[in-house]
């Protein structure tokens, strides 16, 4: 067996940053962003008004009183100059007229007809945006998981397209005799094929392309036959069949396909039969089939090579630390990954860690990270942990 970290470099080994394509800004969000976004424009474009009131020249003081000569409006510049003792009316976000150094706000005066009169005690401030104070054209954004508050930006610095790594699309393949899908009847030897479905969360979620294909019985024949469809995507997952019994076949149909495995079975607790290797030039990952240990192998191994994929650098789940709730013993020659529940600065490990338990799973927004060998840990210990 090899260790935890050692697995995730031969993952990472198997995957390449994928293609990129273009889209359109509307639907650019979660999407990676793999080339940088440069300004056609300044923003604001223009010396704009931050404030509704008057737009003056000079320094005027309270009691100074100033001719209302036009209007400012957003999308309506005043196409004038303002002298001394003038005033255009204006608006936020319209472009201060030429002369004008500042805008009165409209609670700092009094207005009488076309005439207003600065009132005592008025704010002093300019209340005008400079012209590129936010950004100026060529400044850029540099490659980044698009949110929604990039796609502000790009929008306001006139970016119409986005240069964005193409999604990962991700075979899912469910094995076993045993499994029946989610509203058919299944015999009473039978369960429902569940870890699929969190998989394929997981990869949309992460800005990949969930392909669930059809569940492979235990036969040669079919297990070659689903396998060979996964054949145009950019990872296989497999979940099951990847242990060591007479059922157990993924690993030996995928040599029989040409399979060059990069490792089989790691130190850690769920998820020991991990497999994964490189099928006819696909990276090929085989998932352990009990639901706790499909997830949470899914989470340290399937996320970390679907973003290096996506060109967000190749490097595991980000881990934290807490204070541990209560004591621990000893752990074995495994790393020990704990579902656990957070309250404040601390963790909590369930009573309960059977690898069959998906309720537990449901209930967990933590995996408390009990490194190989680690000592007996006491109460107030600071441990590390895998936010869910």
């Amino acid at each position: 067996m090899i260790s935890v970290e050692e697995a995730l470099a031969r993952c990472f080994d198997l995957v390449a940053v994928l293609p990129t394509e273009t889209v359109a800004l509307r639907h650019a969000a979660e999407r990676v962003m793999a080339v940088p976004a440069v300004a056609r424009r300044d923003q604001p474009p223009f010396a704009a008004s931050a404030m509704d009131g008057y737009a003056v020249a000079g320094d005027p003081v309270a009691g100074d009183s100033f001719d209302v000569i036009g209007e400012a409006g957003a999308g309506h510049a005043f196409h004038g100059a303002v002298g001394a003792g003038q005033a255009v009316r204006i608006f936020t976000g319209a472009p201060v007229p030429q002369g004008a150094t500042r805008v009165v706000i409209q609670e700092d005066v009094t207005r009488e007809g076309a005439r207003i009169t600065l009132k005592p005690d008025a704010d002093t401030g300019t209340h005008i945006r400079p012209k590129g104070q936010d950004f100026r054209a060529g400044a850029t954004i540099a490659p980044r998981l698009l949110r929604p508050n990039d796609l502000a930006l790009l929008a306001a610095m006139n970016v119409a397209e986005v240069q964005v790594t193409r999604r990962p699309v991700v075979a899912i393949i469910a094995t076993g005799d045993e499994l029946v899908m989610p509203g058919e009847d299944p015999a009473p030897d039978q369960i429902i094929a569940s870890n699929s479905f969190a998989l394929a969360a997981m990869v949309e979620a992460a800005g990949g392309e969930a392909r669930l294909l059809p569940i492979a019985r235990d036969t040669e024949a079919e297990l070659f036959t689903v396998l060979s469809m996964a054949g145009s995507c950019d990872l296989i997952v497999t979940i099951g069949g990847a242990s060591v019994g007479d059922h157990d076949l993924v690993g030996r149909v995928a040599e029989s396909m040409g399979l060059a495995r990069a490792f089989y079975k790691i130190a850690m607790r769920p998820g020991k039969p991990l497999m994964a290797g490189r099928l006819r030039g696909v990276p090929m990952l085989g998932l352990p089939g009990n639901p706790v240990s499909s997830i949470v192998c899914g989470h340290l191994f399937l996320l970390p090579m679907m973003r290096a994929m996506l060109g967000l650098g190749a490097a595991g789940p980000e881990v934290r630390q807490a204070l541990l709730a209560e004591a621990l013993p000893a752990n074995g020659p495994r790393a020990h990954y704990m579902r656990a529940r957070l309250s404040g600065d601390r963790i909590a490990p369930f009573e309960r860690q059977d690898s069959a338990l998906i309720t537990i799973l449901t209930e967990a927004d933590a995996l408390l990270v009990r490194p190989v060998s680690a000592p007996p840990a006491a109460a107030g210990d600071v441990v590390d942990y895998i936010a869910l």
